[in-house]
């Protein structure tokens, strides 16, 4: 009989959510099973006040969402193998159920495929979750399980096995697509991503567009998710739809001059290695519902 698999988990934090961050780590602590070592960075911030034998480490900048999770994977050593797989959570979020270690143990355990594992994201008071943070086009049932081709970036799992090969996080992104970014490459690479609407995270239903460089970041990392990872013929077809889409959502004149200009500095900014994904998996993601042009 094989060891069960072990898991870490990363959390980062700015330090403006003592209490929220306290509940999800009670919440981690609760976990069914072997215990789940955790990790909380502070991102340009202290961490304080944590459960004992939680570790910490404090940032003296911050390095944004990719760059504070990458620092968190290499605190289980390179590439995070220190463990089998890592849960990154949001600092905001809460575990809904004490059996979603084993539930990702499982279903590691079932599939040695499976590369990453995408929670559902569910509002704590009304139980809803929004099409949203249902990661494929077809979200009308956030409740059907299913493969995809991208993950949600603070509630998921993923195999450390698949960092080691393909690389983390993109740190340049900051914020916003790095999810996109890691998935192509993991895709690529031949693993499996699947959407567990059974395994959830509770989180407040907030816009994403609270956050100042929104929609500069929105599009500035597009451009760079498809100068890196799409073959040529794709990048201007991948971001002509994206343009249209975005002109057909009507946004305020404020937030479509910032979303142009960040559509321009993805142009004329460096987006790091470009590594072009295979036509075999071009048509595997078309043939999982979404064609890497939307």
């Amino acid at each position: 009989m094989t060891a069960p698999l072990k898991l870490g988990a990363v959390v980062i934090t700015m330090g403006n959510r003592p209490d929220e961050l306290r509940a999800l780590l009670d919440s981690v602590a609760e976990q069914h099973g072997d215990r789940i070592e955790v990790v909380v960075v502070g991102n340009g911030a202290p961490v304080l006040d944590v459960p004992e034998g939680v570790r910490t480490v404090d940032l003296p900048e911050n390095l944004g969402i990719p760059g504070g999770r990458n620092v968190g994977i290499e605190a289980f050593g390179p590439s995070g193998r220190d463990v089998d797989a890592l849960l990154f959570l949001d600092d905001d979020g809460l575990l809904a159920g004490a059996d979603t270690g084993e539930l990702v143990r499982q279903a590691f355990e079932a599939d040695p495929e499976l590369g990453i594992i995408s929670f559902r994201i569910a509002d704590p008071e009304t139980g809803l979750t929004q099409r949203r943070h249902v990661p494929r086009l077809r979200a009308s049932d956030p409740l059907r399980s299913s493969r995809v081709t991208t993950f949600l970036g603070g509630a998921n799992a993923v195999r450390t096995k698949v960092i080691e090969e393909v690389g983390g996080l993109p740190d340049e992104f900051f914020y916003a697509h790095e999810e996109t970014d890691l998935a192509w490459r993991a895709l690529d690479a031949g693993w499996n991503i699947d959407y567990r609407a059974d395994i959830v995270l509770l989180h407040p239903t907030l816009p994403p567009s609270r956050h100042a460089v929104y929609h500069r970041m929105v599009a500035r990392n597009r451009v760079w998710v498809a100068r890196r990872n799409l073959p040529a013929p794709l990048i201007p077809l991948y971001l002509g739809v994206w343009v249209l889409l975005t002109l057909l959502r009507r946004p305020t004149a404020p937030a479509l001059k910032a979303w142009f200009r960040g559509f321009a500095e993805g142009w004329r900014t460096p987006c790091g290695p470009r590594r072009p994904m295979k036509w075999r998996t071009v048509w595997r993601l078309t043939r999982l519902g979404r064609p890497p042009v939307i």
